[in-house]
């Protein structure tokens, strides 16, 4: 399996903006199509933006269309969410997983492996 570890969470203010950085290590990262998920307290866990193999393809949550933003740098091995007019309830641990050889989903029990998650807590 891939190994993933997210970075880049934080406290902001409504309104602010945040990047997201998932760096991934131990497969061919190009291999994989990668999400964004996240999870607030008490909730279950929910996706939030997906991006294919070549970074060709993105999907969105309704809730974040418009603000957020997801793509990936392949010679990297990164993945990115940036996070434009945040809201209080865009509160959560942000996620991101893997799934190898398939298409961009944003479907988590599709997905193969994920990192430890970063928070990200906006406030009003």
């Amino acid at each position: 399996q891939v190994q993933l570890v997210e970075s880049g969470g934080g406290l902001v203010q409504a309104g602010g903006s945040l990047r997201l950085s998932c760096a991934a290590s131990g497969r061919t990262f190009s291999n994989y199509a990668m999400g964004w998920f996240r999870q607030a307290p008490g909730k279950e866990r929910e996706s939030v933006a997906a991006i294919s193999r070549s970074g060709s393809n993105t999907l969105y949550a309704d809730s974040v269309k418009g603000r957020f933003t997801i793509s990936r740098d392949n010679a990297k091995n990164t993945v990115y969410l940036q996070m434009n007019s945040l809201k209080p309830e865009d509160t959560a641990v942000y996620y991101c997983a893997a799934r190898p050889f398939g298409l961009a989903t944003l479907q988590r029990q599709l997905y193969e492996s994920w990192g430890q998650g970063t928070q990200v807590t906006v406030s009003s």
